[in-house]
Formats: C-alpha cells, structure tokens, sequence
C-alpha cells in the first residue's frame, strides 16, 4: 500500500528489521531536522528527535546505528545515556529522567508516516 496523498514517508517497515531503526530527515536546506524511527520489543513503531537529552549531540555515530548490542535500548554513543525504545525515557547515564522528543508518527501497510496533524517544516522549525 502506498502512502496517501501529502503524507510524509519516514521508511518502510521492512527497513527496520536488519537494525531495528532506521534515520530519516525533516525540513528542507542544510541543516534539516534529523530523527529516527525504533521498532521496540512490544512491536510498536516510535520515532524521536535525533538529540540526546543531556546536551542535544546526536545519539549515533554510524548510520541507522541507536541501539544497544542486545538491541533492548537507545544508546547515546556520546554519553553511554540509555533511553527505552518505546518512551523514549532515560534510564541510565546523566540525563536519567529526561526524555527524548517525540515524533508523532503513524503506520499506514508497511509504511511508517509522519503523523497527519504534523506539518514536516513547522515541526522541524521548533528544534532548529
């Protein structure tokens, strides 16, 4: 199934399954908006600003690569900050109780979308 009319396509489901995420781009010019998209261990699909909660560095290093060896957690590869895949929340390191942003997302067949109220430019404006 294609996505609908206007939708933005983050990935195709199937690209989470070699790394259990997957990196995608919002927003326009050189500096647009960079999050990922995690399948968790409950099967849900969440996606999260691509900023570490303790001092906003990107989580990852190599491309697609956010998660824990045993794949159980986001991994901050600056700060060893772990956060759970499906809140999002962090739960070890030095911004424990903090939070990463959320993306509201959507999944329509096999394609992981951008949530419908969620204008892609607006959204990624308020964390330029």
């Amino acid at each position: 199934m294609s996505p609908a009319e206007g939708a933005h396509q983050l990935c195709a489901l199937q690209d989470l399954d070699a790394t259990g995420c997957r990196e995608f781009r919002l927003g326009r010019g050189e500096w647009p908006l960079r999050g990922f998209v995690v399948r968790a261990a409950d099967g849900g699909v969440h996606a999260y600003v691509n900023r570490c909660a303790h001092l906003r560095y990107p989580l990852n290093y190599d491309a697609d690569r956010f998660l824990t060896q045993d794949g159980k957690a986001i991994l901050c590869y600056v700060h060893l900050a772990m956060f759970e895949p499906e809140t999002g929340r962090c739960f070890s390191g030095p911004c424990s109780g903090l939070s990463l942003a959320r993306v509201p997302v959507r999944v329509l067949g096999e394609q992981v979308l951008l949530a419908d109220d969620i204008d892609p430019e607006e959204f990624a404006a308020r964390y330029a």
